[in-house]
């Protein structure tokens, strides 16, 4: 089986100047989101093997709605306060100690750091607006090794938004 990173950039959150970025809750429309895409990714049978989010509320709340869903319990998410606002090179350092029986990696965290790896990364990127919005899923074929990550060295799968799964696509 090959190994595959899936970045899931955390759900629609409440925007408010008196509470610190880290704080910021999910809306209720980024709880519904977060919710439709655990479904989907239920219905494609894609489960992690590991779970590693930003201990932000916004991420770690899209991390708690969605995990369950997948059958992952709350305790089996690693939460890393480095993923919180990461650079595309904390984020390689982060994978590269994943264990190497961990085959399939879920990242939930934030842009621009998120869509940064992803560019870096993925061979070819299709054109768009925004690549990663609220509770977007990219998934990346990799190569055989989490301490091999470097430029163009991934395949994208592909990256569904949580809002075209309510219009029926995805």
């Amino acid at each position: 089986m090959s190994r595959e990173l899936w970045l899931l950039r955390h759900a629609k959150a409440e925007i408010n100047g008196n509470i610190d970025d880290f704080d910021r809750a999910l809306k209720k429309r980024g709880k519904k989101a977060a919710e439709r895409m655990a479904e989907w990714m239920k219905q494609q049978k894609l489960i992690p093997d590991l779970v590693i989010s930003s201990p932000a509320i916004r991420a770690i709340a899209t991390a708690r709605l969605v995990c369950p869903v997948l059958g992952i319990a709350e305790q089996d998410i690693h939460q890393n306060r480095q993923l919180y606002m990461a650079s595309p090179e904390t984020l390689k350092s982060i994978l590269a100690q994943c264990p190497e029986q961990a085959k399939r990696v879920l990242v939930v965290g934030h842009n621009p750091g998120l869509e940064d790896l992803l560019l870096e990364l993925a061979i070819s990127v299709p054109r768009m607006e925004k690549i990663m919005p609220t509770a977007a899923l990219a998934r990346l074929k990799l190569p055989n090794s989490w301490q091999e990550l470097g430029l163009d060295c991934a395949e994208l799968i592909d990256i569904t938004h949580a809002k075209a799964l309510e219009a029926g696509e995805g």
